[in-house]
């Protein structure tokens, strides 16, 4: 092939790429988000157990609680089952799931627990009758797998929140914090407009950002990492939070994020709850604090970074929209979340 034809059968493959490129860099990060349709009183929430086992009477809580807000309950087959640390095999937590996702009767699906084993079933999923009829999924740590994948696949929304092993079974003696945020979750389901105001910290980067509200459970994100499951930050508002990990894992996780590129765009970072897990010994202690570790790895960006905001594996752990548009405001004195139209 002489180098005039040559050259004129790469010019196409060129220009496809370019326009491919420039298609990425132009797409717009609010672009066809569903929103499922809120509850009314008298809808159905299913509870099934897509990752850790949990037992009938540790449910219940929940339950009753669900159905003193007006719900109906429906309680998967996985309720009770165990399987090492899973609620059933891989199969039988499918199964579970899917018959939740394709039952037209329910309307939202509040995972029972975290754990580990969402993305074991994850890709045997089908989400065709999801898409087309979209429904709530409740639930926050592993199922951050369903959230991202959601968000990314399907640009639906979902709830960020505790779950059934959360609810306490004596009320009577539960925090006035542990209520306010399982309150939370009723909120969400039933359309209100959430908004929170968290305590300052003097390590924020002062600033105020609106996009759409990604994000979860650090360690799952980047297991999703270059998967079909793995989020896009660009034009957003992350939120992270992770517990039991050493600050030096934390730091190869921010820098995972760092280097993939998804802390470039974004219109805001929430850093949540992080229960550090303490250094083995002196010799093994890492030398950066949290907010050290994730300020050197936003330097060079001008959005606004807070610390301490009430989500996570903690008592103050709020609900959140996961792919739903929000404003954030953040000062030394405050930050403020408020979802936006």
């Amino acid at each position: 092939m002489n180098r005039k034809k040559f050259i004129a059968s790469v010019l196409p493959l060129v220009t496809i790429a370019a326009a491919s490129k420039a298609a990425a860099i132009t797409e717009d990060p609010e672009a066809a988000v569903k929103i499922p349709p809120y509850l009314k009183k008298g809808d159905v929430i299913g509870i099934t157990c897509p990752a850790g086992f949990i037992t009938f009477e540790d449910v219940m809580p929940a339950a009753i609680k669900l159905q003193e807000w007006g719900f109906a309950v429906k309680m998967g087959s996985t309720i009770g089952k165990k399987e090492f640390t899973f609620g059933g095999t891989d199969e039988e937590r499918l199964a579970d799931f899917q018959q939740m996702v394709d039952d037209k009767e329910v309307k939202a699906i509040m995972c029972a627990r975290g754990g580990y084993g969402a993305v074991r079933i994850l890709d045997n999923i089908d989400f065709k009758k999801f898409t087309a009829e979209p429904k709530w999924i409740i639930g926050f740590s592993d199922i951050t797998v369903f959230h991202s994948h959601l968000n990314k696949k399907f640009k639906v929304a979902s709830i960020h929140s505790k779950m059934c092993n959360s609810f306490p079974s004596d009320w009577s003696k539960a925090e006035p914090i542990q209520i306010e945020t399982i309150e939370s979750i009723k909120k969400c389901l039933y359309g209100e407009a959430m908004q929170y105001t968290a305590p300052g910290n003097e390590k924020n980067k002062a600033g105020t950002g609106s996009g759409v509200l990604i994000g979860g459970n650090l360690k799952m994100l980047e297991t999703l990492a270059g998967t079909k499951s793995d989020i896009t930050t660009n034009g957003k508002i992350l939120f992270l939070e992770d517990t039991g990990e050493y600050l030096y894992s934390i730091d190869r996780m921010f820098w995972n994020l760092k280097r993939s590129g998804k802390l470039d765009k974004l219109q805001g970072l929430i850093i949540g709850g992080f229960k550090i897990k303490a250094a083995d010994t002196q010799e093994e202690e890492f030398g950066k604090s949290l907010q050290e570790i994730v300020l050197e790895k936003v330097k060079e960006f001008d959005y606004p970074v807070c610390f301490d905001f009430p989500v996570g594996h903690q008592k103050n752990n709020f609900a959140l929209k996961c792919g739903v548009k929000h404003m954030l405001s953040v000062s030394s004195s405050a930050t403020t979340l408020k979802e936006s139209e």
